[in-house]
């Protein structure tokens, strides 16, 4: 069995210059992500949220990218859940997109929100069915004694009324508002590219390269 230390691979998929990069960081994400859903990577939207309460310590998750604008980017959870009680606590958070095949990262940071009621109320009721029970039925990052325990709930509510469930009041969704993007193509010998995005006082984006 190979030592941890031992296992390593060449990144030799690609290479990012300066001149490759549009001025505009939503655009290149956006452009990234084209690429990857195109190529039908397995799960091209997942992403990495981290947070942090006010104790400090460091969170992190992996959730899904449900909407990309030139605001933000946003997703859908449990207003009560473990990130949400962190994001209460400490609004900036960070987002990790790896996409192994193309050796490529984006992280992005910047402040949270909450999304309206009414995207929450319509996102929820868009999801198939099951996964809206589902939803209803867990107190999201809250022990339970067993699995029939959820499936019990579940169970009951479908009882109610199988063919409908309503949003819980404490689901919903947040944006992340970007203030700094930083993009990283894996190249060879690790001498990554690296490339930051960040925005000055009159609301222009500053391309920097990094050193790997």
């Amino acid at each position: 069995m190979s030592k941890l230390a031992d296992i390593r691979r060449e990144y030799v998929h690609s290479s990012l210059s300066k001149h490759d990069l549009k001025s505009n960081p939503f655009k290149q994400f956006n452009e990234w992500l084209e690429h990857a859903k195109q190529a039908e990577l397995r799960d091209a939207t997942a992403m990495t949220l981290a947070t942090a309460g006010k104790n400090g310590m460091p969170d992190a998750r992996i959730v899904l990218l449900k909407d990309l604008d030139d605001t933000g980017l946003s997703w859908y959870t449990n207003y009560a859940s473990q990130k949400g009680h962190e994001l209460a606590e400490n609004s900036q958070a960070c987002l990790l997109f790896y996409w192994r095949d193309f050796d490529r990262q984006v992280k992005i940071q910047g402040k949270v929100e909450k999304l309206s009621a009414k995207a929450a109320d319509e996102y929820f009721h868009s999801r198939p069915l099951d996964s809206q029970f589902s939803a209803a039925a867990s107190q999201q990052s809250q022990p339970i004694a067993s699995r029939k325990a959820l499936q019990d709930k579940i169970d009951q509510l479908k009882k109610a009324n199988p063919d409908a469930v309503d949003k819980p009041a404490d689901w919903g969704g947040y944006r992340l508002i970007p203030d700094e993007f930083e993009f990283w193509q894996g190249r060879e010998s690790r001498l990554h590219d690296r490339f930051t995005y960040t925005i000055d006082s009159s609301g222009n984006w500053i391309i920097e390269r990094l050193q790997p």
